[in-house]
């Protein structure tokens, strides 16, 4: 048995005698927590330590490859009667093959993503490590709560959230968080419309002909403006134009 599995073992079976300490109603409630708490942070502890195994090896023969091939090209610089003989066939075949383990290597880092689901695992064994010991001790979330029974249902959406978000983000992969939205010009001019049409509201029986149309020429001023100036936001816009009819009517009034 390997020291990782002795350590998971070590750690299941602690919280184990932890968790036949506390007191249930139900019976089904501690080997729910035994059956889904502590075999999710096994099951995500062997993953960590898989994809470690693997990111630390491709992420050694990256740097030290880098290393070695500067080096021997240029030991190739050298004068040819002081190195041996079939120097150059032999750093030549050794540049290559450390070049392809290197590109190879750094290629499955990239391919799988080892590196960020080796952080990935390792932070989502700690969140549900750190969940289980505030719930035993009735500590940090679940301080307001007078037993386990209680802060039962609270532990087991914790622990079912962190699965869902480690979930998620194992599928996606997290591109999906770092899209940026693009700025939908075309939705927000006609937004901007639907907002001028109900500015226009007000404009009731006792507005002249004469308003309404200085109204109505402003409106089509600043839509203009809009779209020449593509930096001006619909809500800025609107707020002008909103300014200069309540200029407009008080003008017209007086």
């Amino acid at each position: 048995m390997s020291e990782n599995d002795k350590n998971m073992n070590n750690f299941a079976n602690n919280v184990s005698g932890i968790v036949d300490d506390l007191e249930f109603a139900k019976p089904y409630d501690r080997a729910i927590i035994k059956h889904r708490f502590l075999d999710e942070i096994s099951h995500y502890e062997k993953k960590r330590n898989e994809t470690r195994k693997f990111y630390n090896i491709f992420r050694f023969i990256v740097t030290t490859g880098s290393i070695l091939l500067p080096a021997i090209l240029s030991m190739g610089q050298m004068d040819p009667a002081k190195l041996p003989r079939n120097f150059d066939m032999v750093s030549y075949w050794s540049a290559w093959s450390i070049s392809l383990l290197v590109t190879a290597s750094n290629g499955f880092l990239q391919l799988f993503s080892l590196d960020k689901n080796y952080f990935s695992y390792s932070m989502v064994v700690e969140q549900l490590k750190t969940e289980g010991w505030q719930f035993f001790g009735l500590s940090g979330k679940y301080e307001d709560y007078p037993t386990h029974q209680d802060a039962y249902k609270t532990f087991s959406k914790s622990v079912e959230s962190i699965k869902r978000k480690q979930v998620e983000q194992e599928f996606s992969n997290g591109k999906g968080e770092t899209k940026k939205k693009k700025f939908n010009f075309k939705g927000e001019m006609q937004k901007f419309s639907q907002e001028q049409e109900a500015n226009l509201q007000f404009v009731n029986t006792g507005v002249t002909n004469q308003i309404q149309s200085k109204i109505k020429d402003t409106i089509i001023e600043k839509s203009i403006e809009t779209i020449k100036d593509s930096t001006k936001l619909p809500e800025k816009i609107t707020e002008e134009v909103q300014e200069k009819i309540v200029t407009i009517v008080q003008e017209e009034k007086k």
